[in-house]
């Protein structure tokens, strides 16, 4: 089996280098700037490296499907370390859009969030809506006039809401609705007055997740996605796209590359610990596991792009790569061995990311439920009666 993608596509390889070379690391060498992220994403837009299936009226580069070429340039990005162009939210709300937002939300929305300067969150979990989610009570009213939505409610794990400038928020519009129903989703800026954020701190002493109070929160009737009080389909296909970013390769393959360096770098029994029989077998077996779903996903990309069925695959992902990022910080963990939790420096990121490979069992839907998914929807077993009706 051939594996490669061929000298055709040798000479594109080098073009996004060279690209990448000219514009990163900037000249100030400031990484994590983010008018330098900006300038690179703008710049990648430009050359059509970058939101390549966005069309160009909505700021996009509007190229050809081509599964090789976008695998190359995701390849040469990761590699240099330079900006992906990927915000968490933004990532989440731009395909929403498309497949939802009406022409004008599109215009005004879709540009400014793939450059950066709109960061959206996603206000779905709420303190008794989780797994859950059908059992959401922030609720909207429509004003008198009809000019705008009154919000009152709180929604908590809101991922970067502290950072965010907008938020994609699931409300109940219609409160003698069936559970499903009623439910709608509209665009909230959350830098008005009524919007509290307060940060939550995690055991790695980061801030990442909020919980967010809502207090007669004003967003225009025009703000609306979708259907008013059929915000449930809408919600599909955002959590369809979080989950596939969950399960992206980018960050798997980026792990296992440092954890190789770990494990040649850390002595281990008087050796370097990538010398250790069991080490070497469980890289191994991570190895494989990790070609699998790269190779899986490349085949399922491929059919996607020629409108063919991919089947039960697409449900699978999420809950693979969940449990591979478990077991790649497991060994990075068992390598370093007692001096895990006094890790500083670079290797502080172990903590982080062994911390990350837990709430990945639960970020876009807890992986029971994406078992009972799987279970029903492709294995054609009887439902969990213990559960509520999957997202």
């Amino acid at each position: 089996m051939e594996l490669g993608f061929g000298s055709a596509f040798d000479a594109f390889r080098e073009e996004v280098r060279e690209f990448i070379k000219g514009h990163w690391p900037p000249a100030d060498g400031n990484f994590k700037s983010h008018e330098n992220e900006r300038t690179f994403v703008i710049a990648a837009i430009e050359r059509g490296y970058m939101h390549r299936s966005i069309p160009k009226a909505y700021g996009g580069s509007e190229q050809p499907s081509d599964i090789v070429k976008a695998e190359i340039i995701r390849e040469e990005l990761t590699k240099a370390r330079a900006p992906s162009g990927r915000i968490p939210g933004n990532g989440l709300v731009v395909p929403t859009l498309l497949e939802w937002g009406t022409e004008e939300q599109k215009q005004k929305w879709i540009a400014p969030t793939l450059r950066g300067d709109i960061v959206w969150a996603q206000g779905f979990s709420e303190p008794n809506a989780g797994s859950d989610l059908a059992s959401l009570r922030t609720r909207a009213e429509l004003s008198a006039d009809g000019s705008k939505w009154i919000i009152n409610g709180q929604k908590i794990w809101t991922s970067h809401a502290h950072k965010a400038t907008h938020m994609f928020c699931l409300v109940r519009t219609e409160p003698d609705a069936a559970k499903h129903a009623g439910i709608s989703y509209i665009l909230v800026d959350i830098r008005q007055p009524g919007v509290t954020v307060r940060p939550l701190v995690q055991m790695t002493r980061q801030k990442e997740f909020s919980e967010v109070f809502f207090d007669n929160v004003e967003a225009p009737a025009d703000m609306l996605v979708g259907e008013r009080g059929k915000g449930w389909n809408v919600t599909r296909s955002t959590l369809k796209h979080e989950r596939s970013g969950i399960a992206t390769m980018t960050w798997s393959l980026s792990m296992f590359r440092d954890l190789v360096k770990l494990a040649r770098e850390v002595e281990y029994d008087g050796a370097p610990a990538i010398k250790n029989p069991r080490i070497r077998e469980e890289l191994a077996a991570i190895e494989g596991q990790l070609l699998s779903l790269t190779y899986s996903t490349y085949r399922a990309t491929s059919h996607d792009v020629h409108d063919r069925e991919i089947g039960a695959f697409q449900t699978m992902p999420k809950v693979y790569m969940t449990e591979l990022a478990g077991r790649i910080s497991k060994l990075a963990r068992d390598i370093v061995e007692n001096d895990f939790v006094d890790m500083g420096g670079e290797r502080l990121k172990w903590i982080e990311r062994f911390m990350i490979s837990l709430s990945m069992s639960i970020a876009g839907g807890t992986s029971n439920i994406q078992r009972n998914i799987i279970a029903e929807r492709s294995l054609g077993l009887p439902r969990d009666k213990t559960q509520g009706a999957p997202a």
